[in-house]
Formats: C-alpha cells, structure tokens, sequence
C-alpha cells in the first residue's frame, strides 16, 4: 500500500485542515480486519487501532492534519448552503494495488467550523447501525463504503430522538471518494468556476481517468456521464436489495456510486413502494418506489452546478446513462441475488421481473426469505419445498414466477453447497433484529449478539462470492 494524500492539491478551496476531539477514552469496539489487512493495516494492534482511529494520530507519510470538507446541497427538495462536514473528516488517504484512491472517513470525530450548533458527536448506536448496514449490504454485492473502525469514546450524548444519555463513539469508514454532489453544487454557488474546473480535473484524474478531455467542458460532461453511469448502478443494487437509504439528500451523494451516509435506513420486510425509512419524511420523498427518481434528480443538480463549464445541452447529454445504468443494474441485480443467469431476450426479463415483484407486493412474501429460497433457481426447489413460505410456492398465482425462475440457468450452482445455503432462513437485518443487537450492548455491555450478527453476515458474503 502506498501513502498518497493528492487532496492536498485542492485542500484550500474544498476543506479546512482540523483537530480531532480529545476524547476521555478510546475502546476499540470493532475491527475491520479483512479491509485493514487489504489497504496495509493489518499489522496494527489494539492499541495502535486506537491511537490512529480514536485519537487519530496521522498515518506514516499521510495527511498531518485531518481535513473537513466543505460542501452545500439540497435537503429534502430544499438548497441548503450551511453545510459542510460538521462531525466527520478525511483523515487518510492511499492507493491500493491496483492504483485506485481510497479515503478514510470519519463520523463523530468531534467538532469543526460546519458544525454549526451540533456536538461533533456520533452515538454509539448510529456506529452500530452502520457497522451492520454496510456489511449487510456488501455482503449483498453493492456498492457500499466499508465500516473501519469503531472506537467508543466515553461521553454521554443527549440526543431528541432516542433515550438519553447515551453512549459515544467515533467511527471510520473506507471508501474510494467523500467528494460528494454537494461539493460542485458550493463551488457554482460562490461562483468560483476555476475551483470548479479544478475539482473537475481531480475528479476525473483520480476515479474516472476515462472522462479526461483537454477541453473542460467536454471534460465536466464526460465526467457527469460516468457518475450518472455510477449512480444508476448503486440504485439499481439498492432496489434489489430492498435497500431504504432514507436521505438522499444531494449532499449524500458520492462521485462514485458508493452508498454512504447512513442515517435512518431500512431494509425492507416485504415488498412495499411506499416503504419510508425516516420518521421525519413525513411527504415519503425518499420513500423505496421513488429512490429510482430521487437518483436522477440528484444527477439533475449535479449538471446544474457544472453549467459554469459546459452548455445545458451537453450537460443533459452526460445525464442519458443513468436510466440505463439503473436498469441494467436492476435487472443484473436480481438475478444475481437468485442466482440464475438473464435471458438473452430483455423483455424476457423484463416480463419476469415484473410478474416476480407484483408476486411479492400481492402476497407480503419475506423479501430476504424469497430471495434465499430461490437461490439457483431450478436448483433450489427442494430446499423452496422446505421454506417458512413453501405454501406460497404453492399456490396458482406463483406459478408464473415459478416457470421464469426455472427457465433460467443457475451461476456456479456449487455455491449451494455453502453451509449459509442449508440453513431454513437466510441473514436479515429488519428494524427489529438492528434493536436486538443493540439492547444487550445497551442493557450490560454485551457485544455478542453483534458480533454473531456479523459473523453471519459474513458467512453470507461468504456463499454468495461476488468474485
């Protein structure tokens, strides 16, 4: 692995270097082995976790000061300029084998000048439930950032929505980029345009190097159309997932297509379009049937802040990826979550999927349930035979999910042979499993029924092998 901080080269017109918060104690609650071990950090122990990730103490030949970047964006319809990291920064950044930028991010990591009237604080709690999501997620094949570290830091936190005082923590996360839409959408808004062909340039330069162009405007399309691209990606992942990211504010958005920004997700029971995830969202804005516009909407705003660079024409050129992306990666996505191969006849598939969702929104069937039953296809029905939901398998109006599930050809049907795989139910995480990890951790300081959670996610992640 090697050091790399390039964000340095735009550091004083995207963030503000920043000190961390002198937390009274640092307890390292979870580890990222596999992720440490991947980028380099595999060597650390228990007390060097802390020191870099709860006192964050720099990396050797990385950033000497941590960065909080500065960004605006619109929350909930609403074009908000008073924003910024106001509890998290960038503490670290390297490249990996293959060349590629990656960040370490924080959340929690203490007060800077975004903050506003907020504390700087996370809750222990919101660590834990990000811990669970992006590993859930990851071990569903999406595009996730990955939670690093978890450090508890010895505060009581009064918070308005769940019982106080509570726990703290800080934690970091991996991803490739923290550079969100909001940051474009700043720089238009103070009108600085040679910032904003600067950031452009980075942006290109270090995770989208096949939009470079020597001309800026051409550039800034080709750059928007591969984050289109991206983004139609991750959303089609998320559908499939029955994935709720709950705020998809564009300040939420990453230039590479990477869920991020946990708040208050959900992943869905069953199938349901008008699923909210947030209590606040009380119009069901970012409600699960909507996220597919909401992405194309943040897109939208996106363009807009580049027109400084380029014409609306073009921009609106370098939007035409999205719905396909998104669609692709809807369809690709759920077929790959059952294991079976697309048809050659894309109405074909589209056919199916529709019959196999309309299925599941008519019957209430357990979307991680059916998902996991059907898994390989044909090759799976004797283990649907043996499902918590066989007699919905068979009734008539399955039939013709049935038929399009079997007509498809399994992937790599050995997978079935994982222990994951004969188990009756597969791994969840609905709102009332996240609240039964945490009540023992919050009633006696018990960790093992999320460290079990995990661990099963992983056995997960494990029988699917993405690779």
């Amino acid at each position: 692995m090697i050091s790399s901080p390039p964000i340095l080269d735009i550091a004083d017109f995207i963030a503000d270097p920043v000190d961390p918060a002198d937390f009274p104690e640092r307890t390292v609650r979870y580890w990222n082995a596999r992720w440490a071990a991947d980028i380099g950090l595999g060597d650390l122990d228990a007390e060097r976790q802390a020191a870099h990730f709860g006192r964050f103490d720099p990396l050797p030949g990385n950033l000497e000061r941590p960065l909080a970047l500065r960004y605006h964006g619109h929350q909930f319809g609403t074009y908000n300029p008073q924003l910024g990291d106001g509890r998290g920064f960038l503490f670290a950044q390297m490249r990996d084998d293959r060349a590629r930028l990656l960040d370490l991010g924080t959340k929690g990591s203490g007060q800077t000048p975004w903050s506003r009237q907020g504390d700087g604080r996370l809750t222990l709690k919101g660590g834990v439930r990000e811990i669970l999501a992006a590993n859930y997620l990851e071990a569903l094949g999406v595009n996730t950032s990955k939670p690093f570290a978890l450090i508890e830091t010895g505060e009581q936190l009064a918070r308005n929505d769940e019982p106080s005082p509570t726990r703290s923590a800080v934690l970091t996360r991996l991803s490739h980029s923290h550079i969100r839409f909001g940051s474009f959408q700043r720089l238009a808004y103070l009108e600085q345009d040679k910032d904003l062909a600067r950031l452009v340039n980075y942006v290109v330069k270090n995770f989208h190097p096949e939009a470079e162009d020597a001309d800026i405007g051409q550039q800034a399309v080709n750059m928007l159309s591969a984050i289109s691209h991206a983004t139609g990606h991750m959303i089609g992942q998320w559908m499939a997932a029955g994935f709720v990211h709950g705020v998809m504010n564009t300040d939420n958005f990453n230039v590479t297509g990477e869920t991020f920004d946990f708040g208050p997700w959900r992943f869905l029971p069953v199938s349901d379009p008008n699923f909210t995830a947030a209590y606040f969202d009380q119009q069901g804005l970012y409600r699960f049937g909507r996220q597919p516009l909401q992405g194309g909407w943040a897109l939208q705003q996106l363009a807009s802040a580049l027109l400084p660079l380029a014409e609306a024409e073009d921009l609106a050129s370098g939007l035409k990826p999205y719905e396909r992306a998104y669609q692709e990666s809807f369809v690709a996505h759920t077929h790959a979550l059952l294991g079976v191969v697309p048809l050659d006849d894309p109405q074909a598939d589209t056919e199916f999927l529709q019959a196999f969702y309309a299925w599941m929104t008519e019957t209430g069937a357990s979307w991680p349930q059916t998902f996991f039953d059907w898994f390989g296809g044909r090759e799976s029905v004797s283990r649907a035979a043996a499902s918590p939901e066989a007699a919905l398998y068979k009734e008539d109006r399955f039939t013709p999910v049935r038929e399009g599930l079997l007509a498809r050809t399994p992937v790599r049907p050995e997978r079935l042979e994982h222990a994951y795989f004969q188990a009756l139910a597969p791994v969840s995480l609905l709102i009332e499993e996240v609240e039964a990890v945490w009540a023992p951790i919050a009633d006696s300081d018990d960790w093992s029924a999320l460290e079990r959670k995990v661990a099963h996610i992983e056995q997960a992640r494990r029988a699917y092998d993405w690779s």
